[in-house]
């Protein structure tokens, strides 16, 4: 029997991103590592163990037949309903950054809502592949499964973390739509969407000043503008080959915690045009090679699944890069395979594994 190999390129691809990435947590955290914890290395260090969990996680799940997840979608799509709801309850979750999304363990955290996405993207992709023939129909095709996606989005919400159930939504939004689903329906759920949008946005007044730092930054420029302004503050710098790697200014205490969600500014700081292009053209690459596997894919499941899957990683560069560049709000999502956090290394690696797999089976 012919031994089956994965998209070697792609796994080549993903390791070069993340090892860039930890120095680059390395630059963009150290000073501020050293001052808080006499240990410039902190952040790396973490960064560096759920690196090598993932990439266990990532050859394990290469190896796993993807139809165990058409199996156990269900199972797994209690499990990760089970989690939101236990990290809402006081004692079990850990509040940061006024967002109770963390299960905390020991200087370590895990975020269940990371974890949700891939289960939701798992469910949505056997609901659709069973439901071929009826998806077109909007009451008994579609309705169903867009309750289940609103109920996650709304415990999500609770804690509140309005980025990652954007990623969410919009990535099953996505399967939907390659699926067949009539363009109707999604001209009126994107109607709804803007309404529950301004809706949140009312609800929440931190909402409405992310909002309008974003069209004014200076209006508020040691407050809710502050991030955005000192991003730019570094992107500007950057020329086309940067101020050389280690030599951000923003890194000194201007730009806060630049290890996480604005990474990206300090790549543009120290690298310049250069650093942006190289990055882009690996984000490219890397979403060439998942497209290209989702297109190959010989069932219904796995289509669904890897394109959702690379959707929503490619998606939550995207809003993340745009964040950074000022072009639409702060979110709170992270630059995935670069920004530091274990959840969000340890759920892009996994979806890489997942993803390797389904190229195996081709």
């Amino acid at each position: 029997m012919k031994k089956k190999y994965f998209d070697i390129l792609l796994f080549i691809a993903v390791i070069i991103i993340i090892i860039f990435g930890i120095i680059m947590i390395y630059s963009a955290s150290s000073i501020w590592a050293e001052y808080k914890f006499n240990d410039s290395l902190r952040f790396v260090k973490a960064q560096t163990i759920f690196f090598l969990l993932g990439i266990v996680i990532m050859l394990i799940l290469s190896k796993i037949d993807y139809k165990i997840y058409y199996k156990k979608a269900n199972l797994i799509l209690m499990i990760c309903f089970l989690l939101l709801v236990l990290v809402l309850i006081p004692g079990i979750g850990k509040i940061r950054n006024g967002a109770r999304s963390w299960f905390g363990i020991g200087p370590l955290g895990i975020q269940p809502s990371e974890f949700a996405k891939i289960g939701l993207i798992i469910f949505v992709s056997k609901y659709i592949a069973n439901n071929q023939k009826n998806i077109k129909n909007i009451k008994t095709g579609v309705l169903p499964i867009i309750s289940i996606i609103l109920a996650f989005f709304a415990l999500i919400m609770l804690e509140p973390d309005f980025g990652t159930g954007v990623v969410m939504v919009m990535s099953l939004i996505a399967i939907l739509f390659i699926s067949g689903v009539k363009l109707s329906f999604f001209l009126k759920i994107g109607l709804i969407g803007v309404i529950g949008i301004i809706g949140l946005i009312i609800m929440a007044p931190y909402r409405l000043a992310r909002i309008i730092s974003f069209l004014n930054p200076w209006a508020d420029p040691l407050g809710s503008g502050f991030q955005i302004i000192q991003s730019l503050y570094a992107i500007g710098p950057g020329g086309l080959l940067g101020q050389g790697f280690l030599q951000s200014r923003q890194k000194h205490f201007y730009l806060p915690e630049p290890q996480t969600d604005f990474i990206f500014s300090i790549i543009s700081e120290e690298f310049g045009f250069l650093g942006i292009l190289i990055v882009s053209l690996f984000f490219i690459f890397i979403f060439y090679r998942m497209i290209k596997i989702s297109l190959k894919a010989k069932d219904h499941f796995s289509k669904y699944l890897s394109f959702g899957l690379s959707f929503g990683m490619i998606f939550q560069a995207l809003l993340n890069i745009m964040v950074v560049v000022g072009m639409i709000p702060v979110t709170g999502v992270t630059l995935p395979f670069f920004s530091y956090g274990g959840s969000s290394l340890l759920v892009s690696m996994a979806s890489i594994g997942i993803i390797l797999n389904i190229s195996r089976n081709q």
